[in-house]
C-alpha cells in the first residue's frame, strides 16, 4: 500500500497548525502531504500544480479565504475532493463551504482518528460531515430558520466577509480580482439585502454571527 499513498494539500494560515496536522496525517502510512499553503490564493495555485487526491482546508483565512479558494478550485476541477477543517462550527460556514463544493466538514477539535477517517473518505469522493454539524443544518432546514446570510450570493458573501474585516472597496477589488465598481455594486446590494446602513452595523452583524472574531 505504501506506494499508493493518498496525496494531501494542507491549507491553513498558521504554520504551527499545519505542522501539527502534517504530523497527524503522515502518522500512518496511507497519507502524504505533498504541499502546504498558507492562504486561499496559494491553495488554488498549489492545487493546479500538485493535483492532490484531497485538500484539507481551513476556512477562515485572510484574502479570498477558504470559501473563495474552494470555489476557485472547484471551478478548475469540479471533481476536486475538499475537506474543510474549521474552528467555526456554525452552519453559516458549513452550508457555504458545501455550496461551494466541499465534500466534508469537520471541527478542528476532532479526534485524530476521526480526522484521518474523514480525509480518507473525502479522498474517495465520499461526503463526510461531522454529525453534530449535519444535525444543525438539518434542524435549520426543518424549522425554516433561514440563516441571515442565505440571501447573499457566494460572491456577495465573500465581499461581505472582507468588508466586515475592515477592508476597503479597493482592497477587496484587489483580493478578489474584481473592479472597484463591481465591488461597490456588491456592497450596495449587501447593505440592502441585510438591511444595514453602515460599516459598523455590518461588522456587528458579522461578529454576532461568528463570521469574524470580535
Amino acid at each position: 500500500m505504501g506506494l499508493n499513498k493518498t496525496t494531501v494539500l494542507l491549507v491553513d494560515d498558521h504554520e504551527l497548525v499545519r505542522a501539527g496536522f502534517r504530523r497527524l496525517l503522515e502518522d500512518g502510512d496511507e497519507l502524504i502531504v505533498v504541499a502546504e499553503a498558507g492562504s486561499g490564493e496559494q491553495a488554488v495555485q498549489d492545487y493546479t500544480k500538485y493535483k492532490p487526491d484531497v485538500v484539507v482546508m481551513d476556512i477562515s483565512m485572510p484574502g479570498i479565504g477558504g470559501i473563495g479558494a474552494i470555489e476557485r478550485i472547484i471551478a478548475r476541477d469540479p471533481s476536486a475532493h475538499i475537506l474543510v477543517l474549521s474552528v467555526h462550527e456554525d452552519s453559516v460556514f458549513t452550508t457555504r463551504a458545501l455550496q461551494a463544493g466541499a465534500k466534508g466538514f469537520i471541527p478542528k477539535r476532532s479526534a485524530p482518528e476521526e480526522m484521518i477517517k474523514a480525509v480518507e473518505l473525502v479522498s474517495q469522493g465520499k461526503m463526510c460531515i461531522d454529525p453534530e454539524i449535519a444535525q444543525q443544518i438539518a434542524m435549520q432546514k426543518l424549522t425554516g430558520s433561514e440563516n441571515v446570510f442565505d440571501v447573499l450570493s457566494q460572491r456577495e458573501f465573500e465581499v461581505f466577509r472582507l468588508l466586515a474585516e475592515g477592508k476597503t472597496v479597493n482592497n477587496i477589488a484587489n483580493i478578489l480580482s474584481l473592479s472597484p465598481k463591481t465591488v461597490g455594486t456588491h456592497h450596495t446590494n449587501i447593505r440592502q439585502k441585510l438591511d444595514v446602513s453602515n460599516s459598523a452595523e455590518l461588522a456587528r452583524l458579522a461578529i454576532r454571527s461568528g463570521l469574524i472574531e470580535a
